[in-house]
């Protein structure tokens, strides 16, 4: 009895002492990436090297809620008070504001806050027009993105490059760091698979910031007609891609956390399945699941919030599983995907043909259903990743 009771003692003490390390750990975590997001000045808060480029211009800016500075001021704002000419805002998917639901057709109009004129590339032009150009001297480009092949900000940027080549407007993009910044993973995409969530021959995850990027999209002649863009690229401070960063505002409805922006690329893939990735929940991209998984202890009900006005599954309880707490990822993971394949009530119903724009090829989801192993499935991307390896270094920056 006392051995026992000596032993349950000691036990206790042993996951005392593993809870009390994992919390100091992960409070560890959590200030090195407060700390270095302190540190790290964006391209915005790096003014004195862009203002003088728009002094006696007539600015066009797209932006949308993440285009801040340290200070939390909005770079439209700041700009209006150095009395800097704002001509129009151009606003990507979710809008200018960031409030509009994925997909979601953004119209124009006028910002309530300024009275500035508000186009959309996310409505009827996903480029802008030649008329919408006029009179503009500069365009300025400010928007936080996460790295994913198929978030669509690249994709805006690509078309605003473009329009910004065939009109002689000279584009400045004002970098921000990749929080998934040191990850290089993925199939590469197929250019019969082109989109709008897959413009160019890149993996899923592509480890470049939106600056870095642009000046790849130059220099590989990805625009129409290999035209080439007037680019300026207003560097970041203090910043190199080891270093951890929080973003200071969410980037989109649907990524309201660090935990999110980190699994987005993993659990985006669900988007071309018939599992829900938490979309009307407080979870999104932290969770995933649908009616049709294996029971299990861990449900959640999708209902109408800010993001998600008509949830996949809205209404319906969910099995699935609970992410919020997985620790960080440093590739892309396909474990879930495989997992959800392998327990769903009906394979024939599980991929849509929206699964192939965002993999940007047929092969994963062939591989997939074919049963091939998670590894095997990483080593057909091989090739593919030292070839983009091989040309990214022509273009980084940090």
């Amino acid at each position: 009895m006392y051995f026992i009771l000596k032993k349950n003692i000691y036990f206790l003490m042993l996951m005392v002492t593993i809870s009390c390390y994992s919390h100091s750990e992960d409070n560890s975590a959590k200030k090195r990436i407060a700390s270095d997001s302190v540190k790290i000045k964006t391209g915005a808060d790096n003014y004195i090297k862009y203002l003088p480029l728009l002094q006696n211009k007539k600015v066009g800016i797209v932006t949308n809620q993440t285009g801040i500075l340290t200070n939390k001021i909005h770079l439209v704002d700041f700009l209006l008070e150095k009395k800097i000419a704002i001509k129009t805002i151009f606003a990507p998917e979710h809008g200018f504001r960031g409030t509009a639901d994925a997909g979601e057709h953004v119209v124009d109009g006028k910002d309530a806050k300024t009275g500035l004129s508000i186009i959309s590339l996310y409505g009827d032009n996903k480029k802008p027009k030649a008329a919408q150009l006029v009179g503009i001297d500069i365009m300025l480009f400010d928007l936080q993105d996460v790295g994913a092949r198929f978030y669509t900000y690249i994709s805006s940027l690509h078309y605003v490059m473009e329009a910004c080549a065939e009109n002689g407007i000279p584009l400045v993009i004002l970098d921000r760091p990749n929080p998934n910044g040191s990850i290089i993973d993925g199939p590469l995409l197929e250019k019969e698979f082109t989109s709008f969530v897959g413009m160019h021959p890149i993996p899923l995850l592509h480890g470049m910031t939106i600056g870095e990027y642009a000046q790849m999209i130059n220099g590989e002649k990805w625009l129409k007609n290999a035209a080439q863009c007037k680019l300026t690229v207003i560097p970041c401070l203090d910043y190199n891609r080891t270093m951890e960063y929080s973003l200071p505002l969410k980037p989109s409805p649907n990524l309201p956390n660090d935990q999110s922006i980190n699994l987005y690329a993993s659990l985006c893939l669900f988007e071309g399945t018939n599992v829900s990735v938490g979309r009307g929940t407080e979870k999104q991209f932290q969770i995933y699941g649908s009616p049709f998984l294996t029971i299990s202890t861990f449900t959640f009900t999708p209902k109408p919030n800010f993001g998600a006005k008509d949830p996949l599954y809205n209404g319906k309880e969910c099995f699935g599983e609970d992410l919020a707490a997985y620790p960080k990822l440093t590739r892309l993971e396909l474990k879930w995907l495989i997992k959800a394949y392998q327990n769903t009530s009906d394979k024939t119903k599980f991929f849509n043909p929206f699964f192939t724009k965002l993999a940007g090829t047929k092969k994963l989801q062939q591989q997939i259903e074919s049963g091939i192993s998670e590894n095997k499935i990483r080593k057909s991307w091989k090739n593919g990743l030292t070839a983009f390896k091989k040309m990214r270094m022509k273009y980084v920056i940090y």
